[in-house]
C-alpha cells in the first residue's frame, strides 16, 4: 500500500481542521476508480474525464438515464427548410465559472472543437454546411442533409462530452490538450487544490441556474448542486478504499473490487446499488499504425484467440451473475445487439495457431501492451490478454503502470521503439456503444478518429448508410456493420460485466447511469 494512498483516504480528518456535522454534510468525500489526468473534456475517452467534464461543463442537451435528449442549457429550437435548418435558443442565466454570461459564440467555438475529436461529433460536422451564431442567444445550424440525431449529439453524456466552455478556451487547437477549465456546469474546478495522483477539489458554482423544469435523471432536467465541495480521493488499493468507506473517511466508492462486495453488504450503513444497468464492455484496442497490428490478418488472428468467459471470469469470479460472455459489437440490450461468432476459444488450442498467426504476416514484432495496473477491472483483463498473445507466440512487453500514463501514451503515433504502443484494454458503457453513431471505437477514419485509428472506407460507409436509414432498415445495416468489424477488427470485445457502486446510506439522490454529483443529498 502507498503511503500516499492512506493519507488520501484520512486526509479530512487528519490534516484538515475538524469541521462541524452541518459542514460535514456539505463536503461529498468520492474515491474515483483512477485519477484524473486529462481535464480537457474532448482530449481523452477516459471516464475518469468524463466524470470531471459532467461535473464543471453543461451541454446544450441533456441525457435523461433512457438516452433520450433532453433540453439543458436551451430553452428550446425550431427546425426550417426541410430539416435543413435548425435554430438553437439558450435559455436565460447561464453563466460560465469566471462571472461571464454564456453567449452562443461560445457554443459554436465548443461544438467545433468537440466536433473535431469525437466520433458522432465528426459525423454531424461533415453533415453541417455552416454554424454560426447569428446573435447572443441563438445558435444555427445549416445542414448538407438531414440530420434527426442532432439533439442525441449535442446531448451526449459520455466520452466526449460536448460540454460548453468560454470561445477563448475552445478556440484551442483541439489535438492539443486544454489545462484550464472553465465550463458553466454545476461544479467549479478549484486547480489549486489538485494533487496529481492523489486529490482532485470540485466547488459548488454559486452562479449555476439550474433548469426550472423535468425531472432530474441522469444529465437531464434539474441539475441542482446540493453540496458545496466535491472531493476525489484517489484510492488505487481496493482494500484501502473500501476500509475508507467503512469508516466514513469516503461517503462513495465509484468501482468497489467485486470479490470484496460481500464485505460491504454485510454493513447496514453501506449501500451497494448497480447504476448504469447497460453494463461495462471490456475492449481490446489495438494501434493500426504500428506492425504488427497495423495487418488486419494478424489481428483477426487474436480476435480468434479470446474467450470472452476468461476474460470476465478473472475479472469478477466471485460473483457469475454480474457478467457475461458471447458479446458482440453492439451489446446486449442494445437495440442491434449481435451474437458474435468469435470470443469462445479454449485456451488448450492457442499454441496450435501460432502458425495462423506466422501465415497472417507476424514476423516476431515487440508488442508493447500497455496496462493500467492501479485499476483492477482493467489490469485483470490485461493479465489475460498477456496470456493469449505470449501462447500465440508474440514477442509481448508488458507495460504495467498507473491509468493516468496509460490515457496519456495512447495519445502517441510514435513506432514502438519512440515511446510509441501496441495495444491496451479499456472499458466502455454499453450505453457508449448502443448504435453506431455514439460507439467510438467502430469509427474507422485513421487520422481523425480516436486513439489507435483504424482506417476503414467501408466500415465507414456503412457507418453513414444506418445514420441515412429509416428505423426499420437499421437493424439490418447494424448486422452489416457487425460482420465488417469482425472482418477489420477495429478493437475486440472480451465480454460484459455490470460494476456496483458503494455508498454511505445517509447519501441520498444518486442518479442511475454515470457518476454525477447533482440532486444527491448528504445527511
Amino acid at each position: 500500500m502507498r503511503r500516499r494512498h492512506v493519507l488520501a483516504a484520512g486526509a479530512a480528518a487528519v490534516m484538515a481542521p475538524r469541521l462541524s456535522l452541518a459542514q460535514a454534510n456539505r463536503v461529498l468525500n468520492f474515491i474515483p476508480y483512477a485519477d484524473v489526468a486529462v481535464v480537457d473534456p474532448v482530449f481523452s475517452t477516459a471516464y475518469t474525464t468524463r466524470t470531471h467534464a459532467l461535473a464543471c461543463f453543461d451541454t446544450l442537451w441533456g441525457m435523461d438515464e433512457n438516452l433520450t435528449p433532453q433540453y439543458q442549457m436551451l430553452a428550446g429550437h425550431t427546425v426550417e427548410d426541410d430539416g435543413l435548418t435548425w435554430k438553437l435558443t439558450l435559455r436565460d442565466s447561464l453563466q460560465f465559472h469566471d462571472g461571464t454570461p454564456v453567449l452562443a459564440r461560445d457554443c459554436v467555438a465548443s461544438i467545433k472543437r468537440w466536433g473535431a475529436r469525437d466520433a458522432f461529433g465528426q459525423v454531424l460536422m461533415d453533415a453541417t454546411n455552416e454554424l454560426t451564431a447569428p446573435d447572443d442567444k441563438t445558435i444555427q445550424f445549416r445542414l448538407k442533409r438531414k440530420f434527426p440525431l442532432l439533439p442525441m449529439a449535442l446531448g451526449r453524456a459520455s466520452s466526449l462530452v460536448p460540454g460548453i466552455m468560454p470561445e477563448r478556451l475552445a478556440n484551442h487547437d483541439p489535438f492539443r490538450q486544454q489545462t484550464e477549465v472553465v465550463g458553466s456546469g454545476p461544479f467549479k474546478f478549484v486547480a489549486d487544490e489538485r494533487v496529481p495522483g492523489a486529490r482532485v477539489v470540485y466547488a459548488r458554482h454559486t452562479g449555476y441556474v439550474p433548469r426550472a423544469d423535468g425531472t432530474p435523471s441522469y444529465t437531464a432536467g434539474p441539475r441542482t448542486p446540493n453540496v458545496d465541495r466535491v472531493v476525489f480521493n484517489v484510492i488505487t488499493d481496493p482494500g484501502t478504499a473500501i476500509a475508507a468507506l467503512q469508516t466514513g473517511d469516503a461517503d462513495w466508492v465509484e468501482q468497489p473490487l467485486i470479490d470484496l462486495l460481500p464485505t460491504l453488504q454485510r454493513n447496514r450503513n453501506i449501500a451497494v446499488e448497480i447504476k448504469d444497468r447497460t453494463g461495462m464492455v471490456g475492449t481490446f484496442r489495438f494501434n493500426h499504425l504500428n506492425a504488427p497490428f497495423n495487418n488486419a490478418a494478424v489481428r483477426r488472428v487474436v480476435l480468434n484467440a479470446v474467450n470472452q468467459a476468461t476474460c470476465m471470469t478473472a475479472v469478477a469470479s466471485a460473483r457469475p451473475d454480474y457478467w457475461q460472455a458471447e458479446v458482440g459489437f453492439f451489446p446486449p440490450g442494445s437495440p442491434i445487439a449481435d451474437k458474435p461468432s468469435f470470443g469462445n476459444t479454449d485456451a488448450a488450442r492457442l499454441p496450435g495457431m501460432r502458425q495462423a498467426l506466422i501465415d497472417a504476416g507476424y514476423k516476431g514484432e515487440k508488442v508493447v501492451l500497455l496496462v493500467g495496473s492501479d485499476v483492477p477491472r482493467i489490469n485483470a483483463i490485461c493479465e489475460v490478454m498477456r496470456d493469449v498473445l505470449t501462447q500465440l507466440g508474440m514477442n509481448v512487453d508488458y507495460v504495467s503502470t498507473d491509468w493516468g500514463s496509460v490515457v496519456a501514451r495512447i495519445n502517441s503515433r510514435n513506432p514502438v521503439e519512440q515511446g510509441g504502443w501496441s495495444c491496451y484494454c479499456t472499458y466502455w458503457s454499453g450505453m457508449d456503444q448502443a448504435l453506431p453513431a455514439m460507439h467510438t471505437f467502430l469509427r474507422a477514419n485513421g487520422a481523425r478518429g480516436a486513439t489507435g485509428w483504424p482506417d476503414s472506407p467501408e466500415l465507414e460507409a456503412l457507418r453513414t448508410e444506418w445514420l441515412m436509414a429509416d428505423t426499420a432498415q437499421q437493424g439490418e445495416i447494424g448486422a452489416r456493420i457487425a460482420a465488417k468489424a469482425a472482418e477489420v477488427v477495429p478493437y475486440i470485445p472480451l465480454g460484459l460485466f455490470k460494476q456496483p457502486i458503494a455508498y454511505r446510506r445517509n447519501i441520498t439522490g444518486i442518479l442511475n447511469g454515470a457518476p454525477v454529483f447533482t440532486n444527491l443529498r448528504k445527511g
